[in-house]
């Protein structure tokens, strides 16, 4: 039977993996598969660099159109990465009736729909399991696990690096820069960790997660992004004082026809599973009306696990070839949808305020909340050496996020409020 022949762009720590595994399990993938998978060519930025596997010479190449234009390739693996350049390899392959396989969390988010709606056209597969949660197969579970189920939530811890620093703030109560520092020493955080501490990592996949959750389109820019630079072992020590883990949390939301999507960090109950999802590991909890709770933990990065997934959508692919349906599996997005406005996104609140240390300052700050409607679950106060100032711990009840911006917004205007040290979402 003829082999499928692969043009793989990029052979760095995951494109390694990618041969590694398909060199290595020839025999479980043509079972699978139904036919042998070759690797024909390799895209690389240098043809004489030396590599941590070897690959013959004939097979390099430093022209990525050697891969896209060559008509012996079926399928591009993708994991080079970018955006812009990336885009226009991936448009013209699929011009071309070429498959693709990408681990591009930034490209499907910014630019799925056009990449899918060029798929649809010429008849191809367009698949993306690596692109979130790295070995954990939840594209896979949402579009097909899911498919006779509605879901309302999916809640994540789906950015490695956050969830290692905020893991190693909470064990061993150290700041975060001292931590951060620790993490790109350790390879994962990059020397400039942005996109990864400022939660645009994690908000990118959110948007495929929601779009295939909720199968509807959802927009890069809807979501409401907030990252972990600015908290606090101080914080981390009163969560978990209260019974709370930090955690950064991409949480997607459906009522009705209405979802709301938003990346923070949030105290989450420690007795909840994803409070005890530590270092760099991943998970996601998925709400669905019919199946209830169900969460998905792995390996969130890394050279096999992504690779793995990389491989499994390559053996999908390579079925609906040989079944003749290449193309016609795309996750369709059909549900009509619009973003929640602030009234109708609830949940529960922390605040730590520090404020004058004298009588009558609470009732002055309860009465805020109760002139905005928002009830409170608890208040505590309690002296801090390190602090001359009184400081208020509160969490509310359910409250919507335009009534808790108001309350926001009064205390920046009370005197008695010396500063609002603090506002997470509560979770769990």
């Amino acid at each position: 039977m003829k082999p499928i022949k692969v043009g793989l762009l990029g052979l760095g720590t995951v494109g390694t993996g990618v041969v590694r595994i398909v060199e290595g399990h020839q025999e479980d993938l043509q079972n699978q598969a139904g036919s042998s998978i070759v690797i024909e060519k390799v895209l690389v930025q240098n043809k004489t660099k030396a590599r941590a596997i070897s690959v013959p010479q004939e097979k390099l190449t430093e022209d990525p159109w050697d891969i896209i234009r060559n008509p012996e390739i079926d399928v591009v693996v993708e994991v080079m990465g970018g955006i812009g350049n990336t885009r226009d390899y991936i448009l013209e392959a699929l011009s071309l009736g070429k498959h693709v396989v990408t681990a591009n969390k930034d490209l499907m988010a910014l630019h799925g729909p056009e990449i899918l709606a060029k798929a649809r056209e010429h008849g191809c597969d367009v698949l993306y399991e690596a692109s979130v949660a790295g070995g954990i197969p939840i594209l896979r579970t949402l579009v097909e696990g899911f498919s006779s189920d509605r879901i309302t939530k999916i809640m994540g811890i789906v950015n490695g690096t956050t969830n290692y620093i905020l893991t190693k703030m909470s064990q061993e109560g150290a700041s975060y820069g001292d931590v951060l520092k620790e993490a790109q020493a350790l390879g994962y955080a990059e020397s400039d960790p942005t996109s990864d501490v400022e939660g645009l990592d994690a908000a990118r996949k959110m948007t495929i997660l929601a779009t295939l959750g909720f199968r509807t389109h959802v927009s890069l820019d809807t979501v409401s992004t907030q990252g972990i630079s600015s908290v606090t072992k101080e914080d981390i020590l009163y969560a978990k004082r209260l019974g709370y883990e930090l955690k950064l949390l991409g949480i997607a939301e459906r009522q009705d026809d209405s979802i709301s999507i938003s990346v923070q960090p949030t105290m989450v109950k420690s007795t909840h599973p994803i409070a005890s999802v530590n270092g760099v590991f991943n998970a996601v909890y998925v709400y669905g009306e019919a199946v209830g709770e169900t969460m998905f933990y792995g390996a969130g990065a890394g050279e096999l696990p992504t690779a793995t997934s990389i491989v499994a959508d390559l053996v999908a692919v390579v079925k609906n070839i040989k079944l003749g349906v290449g193309g016609k599996k795309n996750a369709l997005t059909y549900n009509e949808t619009r973003q929640k406005t602030d009234e109708e996104i609830s949940s529960k609140y922390f605040l730590l305020l520090h404020v004058a240390d004298r009588a009558g300052v609470l009732a002055q700050i309860t009465q805020v909340f109760a002139a905005f409607e928002v009830s409170l679950q608890s208040v505590l106060q309690q002296p801090n050496p390190n602090n001359p100032e009184a400081e208020i711990i509160i969490i509310t009840h359910d409250a919507n996020k335009a009534a808790v911006a108001k309350v926001l917004e009064t205390f920046h205007k009370l005197d008695v409020v010396h500063t609002v040290k603090s506002v997470y979402r509560v979770e769990g």
